[in-house]
């Protein structure tokens, strides 16, 4: 895909981005046809996961492909009218990976990399929701830099909608519950005790804090698990 994104920025400090412009509609459109079709063979390879010929056989595969989403979404600038395409394109993931990865056997061995993935998503939401600007080399959000002669050409970036949050509020914390069902089964038969489950991989305070920082920038009151 000839979408040139890494231009579109241009470092004004190592805490500040100063933006260049938002996507043009050339770029716009060969983006959100490149995205639409990796969202298809997304879909399509777990639709096919029992299947000989699917390529995402397993949850790793499921979710390396998803990464690679996420990463071309966070490169979306959050300059008009371009932040709005990065914060639905990331709503879509969101809610096709959360309804997704619990159709994956949660093998032990396979629950890091899910919660790491959770971890990533929550990341990526705190970037969306403070208007930031990724840097993929520290694997965080940087402030948007607009100069005063850029804002009296009209060029702004705008927060996300009062819509957009709570359907993201209530797409994490309804995800809660499919979760921990999820962790309570393996292999057909229920895990008794997820927590000790949890403990005993070293992971229960990675699960407690699942989205916290996400729903703390929403106003929420803590994880959603």
């Amino acid at each position: 895909m000839d979408v040139d994104m890494d231009s579109t920025y241009s470092s004004a400090s190592t805490s500040k981005f100063k933006h260049s412009s938002a996507l043009s509609t050339s770029q716009e459109r060969k983006l959100v046809d490149y995205l639409d079709d990796q969202f298809l063979q997304l879909m399509r390879g777990y639709k096919k996961r029992s299947e000989p010929t699917t390529h995402l056989p397993t949850l790793h595969d499921y979710l390396e492909a998803s990464r690679k989403i996420l990463t071309l979404i966070l490169q979306i600038p959050p300059i008009d009218p371009s932040t709005s395409l990065r914060t639905a394109f990331l709503l879509r993931l969101t809610n096709d990976s959360l309804n997704s990865m619990i159709g994956y056997p949660p093998y032990p061995q396979s629950i890091p990399e899910a919660l790491d993935w959770l971890d990533d998503l929550d990341q990526a939401w705190l970037t969306v929701l403070e208007a930031q600007v990724w840097d993929p080399a520290s694997g965080t959000g940087v402030d948007l830099y607009i100069d005063a002669a850029d804002a009296s050409r009209g060029i702004k970036t705008s927060p996300v909608s009062q819509t957009e949050r709570t359907r993201l509020r209530s797409l994490l914390v309804g995800s809660s519950a499919n979760l921990e069902e999820w962790l309570a089964s393996h292999d057909g038969r229920q895990v008794e005790d997820v927590e000790s489950m949890l403990e005993r991989l070293g992971l229960q305070a990675e699960f407690d804090d699942l989205f916290s920082r996400t729903l703390d920038c929403l106003g929420g009151l803590g994880a959603a698990v």
